[in-house]
């Protein structure tokens, strides 16, 4: 994520650059864009190493529990490619900048003109063309949009006994600086806001069967700034905005080289670890999340990248 009141001077050289040479470049997913080109990837891997915001493990501490969600999509900001660690953010080759809008008082990603992709699907396809010839060691993905399902717990009384008893969940949360959102759609219900709301709005939709008769519910808020880890392991030479959500990596198995005389796409898989991404305090500490119980949720940021080119 940009935080446009921090970076805006820093990009707009190299974002009107970009546009220069990026040309008649179609968008994400236009059949018409000739080959060959940089296809980006999204990869949602639980299993992946657990990032901090500088890019070194962490496990979830002491007193908090954390579990992995099921993504469904994501949407992607902004992404760059650099090619080394004393590259500023912006100094590097632009790959895309998602449109804005100022419809809600101020500049904000504009979450009805998103690119959304799942697991394994594309969100990026560029010509290799516009890209400037050269060897790029770091992806830099700003990362706008997540919707997953989660589950949680309720105490529920079954033929008197109380069990714990298990419901599904889908979330939708937005980690970009800002976003401008007309209503979104969470999963079956959709929640108008009309407003432009900070990185860390979430939406959340359930569905819970008392009696036999099922109640749908929704509603939404908003996590408080620092809630959203976003990691950068180059941040003693490159630093991100402050609640920004630029996830830095670098590629494997080296850097990612462009020739100018490529004749085969180029294919990098953009895994994000998904390892309890969510993460909440213990009321009762067992594991399992219990929002009826005052377990509040503390980060909902993705925990790592890796962009592996194929």
């Amino acid at each position: 994520m940009l935080n446009i009141s921090n970076c805006r001077l820093l990009l707009s050289v190299s974002l009107f650059s970009a546009f220069l040479f990026m040309g008649c470049q179609k968008e994400n997913g236009d059949p018409q864009v000739s080959g060959p080109n940089l296809v980006l990837k999204f990869k949602f891997d639980s299993t992946q190493v657990r990032l901090n915001n500088v890019g070194l493990p962490q496990p979830v501490p002491a007193g908090n529990a954390g579990q992995s969600p099921l993504f469904n999509k994501m949407s992607a900001h902004y992404a760059e490619l650099a090619p080394t660690a004393f590259t500023a953010l912006g100094a590097g080759a632009v790959l895309y900048h998602a449109p804005e809008t100022n419809a809600g008082g101020s500049t904000a990603i504009d979450f009805e003109k998103s690119t959304f992709a799942g697991n394994n699907e594309t969100f990026l396809s560029i010509p290799l063309k516009n890209i400037a010839a050269g060897e790029y060691e770091w992806l830099r993905v700003s990362l706008a949009y997540q919707n997953y399902d989660i589950k949680y717990y309720v105490d529920t009384v079954i033929s008197g006994v109380t069990i714990k008893q298990e419901f599904p969940a889908t979330t939708a949360s937005f980690i970009g600086y800002k976003t401008y959102i007309k209503n979104h759609l969470i999963k079956t219900q959709t929640l108008t806001v009309n407003a432009n709301k900070l990185q860390g709005f979430w939406g959340f939709e359930t569905t819970v069967n008392v009696g036999g008769v099922n109640f749908p519910y929704s509603s939404s808020g908003q996590a408080p700034p620092g809630a959203t880890t976003v990691p950068n392991p180059i941040f003693a030479t490159s630093p991100i905005p402050a609640g920004s959500c630029v996830v830095t990596a670098a590629f494997t198995p080296g850097k990612l080289k462009i020739t100018g005389n490529e004749t085969a796409d180029i294919v990098v898989e953009v895994s994000l670890s998904t390892n309890k991404s969510i993460e909440w305090t213990e009321v009762i500490h067992d594991g399992r999340w219990e929002p009826g119980k005052g377990e509040q949720v503390v980060d909902m940021g993705i925990r790592g990248m890796i962009p592996k080119i194929k």
